[in-house]
């Protein structure tokens, strides 16, 4: 078994970035403040090759402060590892438990969101996806850019019944690592698990439009090169929040 996580200081206020390879799949993430003291994003990765599989997280702690950071820290790592063995879903739970039982104030809390693929880079495997909240996953696959969540948001909610909802709502989440019942986690399955992943915080998905993700996706070199430019341009659009962009490349092996 190999393992590599991240915990993000709560005191964060450099980049935090960590590159690791598994078999054919290579992930890098890079962590920026923004404009805060403290970096309440969190990301983990876990992998077995015994069972063929690699889980990454990335999190997002609920609101600017310790606790918040501490909840996202635990929510990741706990989410990435029991993913590789249970399927993101479950990691999901997991984290919810963990959270629960370690951090029990209510201002201890996170969104995530979560994938698991075979860490050999199978082209035909699918990989197997879950998040709550506004943290998002993207699948670039060479020719087309495709959103794979859907924010758990109050600004979804009005838009998901016809209606335009007002300023701020898209920064109100409706699900959260601490509250969020089983069946309100989303899910989703590529279908295939080759191409590039970008698992992202709010800082980056609601800072940059799909043509500009599109664009880094497509023209980043390395998953390190690449998560670096999607945080140094969505803090260059002006955002203030903490940011964290997470890249995935799955090759399929020769």
């Amino acid at each position: 078994m190999h393992t590599e996580a991240i915990d993000i200081s709560a005191v964060e206020s450099a980049a935090m970035e960590r590159e690791v390879r598994l078999g054919r799949v290579a992930g890098s993430a890079v962590s920026k403040p923004g404009g805060r003291t403290i970096n309440a994003d969190a990301f983990a990765t876990f992998t077995d090759h015994r069972v063929g599989r690699a889980a990454f997280a990335v999190a997002d702690g609920v609101g600017d402060h310790l606790a918040a950071a501490r909840a996202a820290r635990l929510v990741a790592r706990t989410a990435a590892r029991v993913a590789v063995y249970s399927g993101a879903r479950a990691g999901i739970l997991a984290a919810q438990r963990e959270l629960l039982r370690e951090l029990p104030e209510a201002s201890a809390d996170s969104v995530v969101v979560v994938a698991v693929l075979p860490a050999g880079g199978q082209p035909d495997a699918p990989s197997d996806i879950a998040w709550v909240g506004d943290t998002r996953l993207y699948r670039w696959n060479g020719r087309v850019l495709h959103r794979v969540t859907t924010d758990h948001t109050v600004a979804e909610y009005f838009r998901a019944r016809g209606h335009e909802p007002m300023p701020g709502m898209d920064h109100l989440v409706t699900t959260s690592a601490r509250t969020v019942r089983p069946e309100e986690i989303g899910h989703a399955s590529t279908g295939s698990s080759t191409g590039r992943l970008l698992l992202c915080t709010d800082g980056v998905g609601k800072r940059l439009g799909m043509p500009a993700i599109k664009t880094i996706l497509a023209e980043g070199s390395s998953a390190k090169s690449t998560a670096e430019t999607l945080v140094d341009a969505a803090l260059a659009t002006g955002g203030t929040d903490n940011t964290t962009a997470l890249v995935i490349d799955a090759i399929p092996a020769r």
